[in-house]
């Protein structure tokens, strides 16, 4: 058997070193179902939402308010909350099993993981009402930076990123209960790799730009820019973040 022969059955082998895999078809579609609502849809739509609210074609500060982003996000989250929610339902009836074990383990916190992206949903929908010059009337939630907007900022963002990573979990305990075949584990490792070290090079890049900024522009006087940008490492700047690496913060 030569070098390439092995590798591929040692990928196309399960993790345990069983000699086949075998599973339900419930449970193929839910992992499916999961794998491309966490691993792929949610995750782009947070980056997307996180690092091109300024594009690298767009004349910003002179050209605003960018709908790229937005139109992204939300066609990736409700396309992975979508798959959520059919990959929760196929096995929404299986059995319980001890929280310390590491089915319960997965269990519990996947329906938790499934709380946090419906309630993600729904803090989207009460964000509260645009406003600024750009709508009618000016006051707003947003332009304003009301309470209502501040609260939602907070945790929609902070939400998002830990229902992120508690997924990452949930799908690594789910491909060693299904003793799923070790292509998929190295696939999906290779994956985050590629979305980290984007993330990793658009943050240097300096791509993070405050919503409010990239909405209404660079003006001192306009109301939220009074308070600092809400989010770990997001960042307000004078100059386009794709045209140059230097800042002014």
């Amino acid at each position: 058997m030569n070098t390439l022969t092995q590798a591929l059955h040692w990928l196309s082998s399960p993790l345990s070193g069983a000699s086949e895999h075998l599973i339900e078809s419930a449970i193929f579609w839910h992992a499916r179902w999961m794998v491309l609502a966490w691993a792929v849809c949610l995750p782009l739509g947070a980056l997307v939402a996180r690092y091109f609210k300024i594009t690298p074609r767009q004349d910003w500060p002179r050209v605003l308010d960018s709908k790229f982003w937005w139109h992204s996000h939300r066609v990736l989250q409700y396309t992975g909350i979508l798959a959520m929610s059919a990959g929760a339902w196929l096995v929404w009836r299986t059995t319980d099993a001890p929280l310390w074990s590491l089915t319960g383990l997965h269990r519990w916190l996947g329906w938790l993981v499934l709380l946090l992206g419906w309630l993600q949903m729904l803090g989207g929908i009460l964000r509260g009402s645009k406003g600024g010059p750009t709508d009618n009337p000016i006051a707003g939630d947003h332009y304003d930076m009301s309470r209502k907007r501040l609260m939602f900022e907070r945790l929609h963002k902070s939400l998002g990123w830990l229902a992120v990573a508690l997924a990452i979990a949930v799908i690594v305990l789910g491909l060693f209960m299904a003793d799923a075949p070790r292509w998929m584990l190295c696939a999906l490792l290779l994956w985050w790799i590629v979305l980290l070290t984007a993330a990793a090079y658009l943050q240097a890049r300096g791509c993070n730009i405050d919503t409010y900024q990239a909405i209404w522009g660079i003006d001192p006087g306009l109301p939220g820019l009074q308070r600092p940008p809400i989010g770990w490492g997001v960042r307000r700047t004078q100059k386009h973040p794709w045209r140059s690496f230097s800042t002014q913060d």
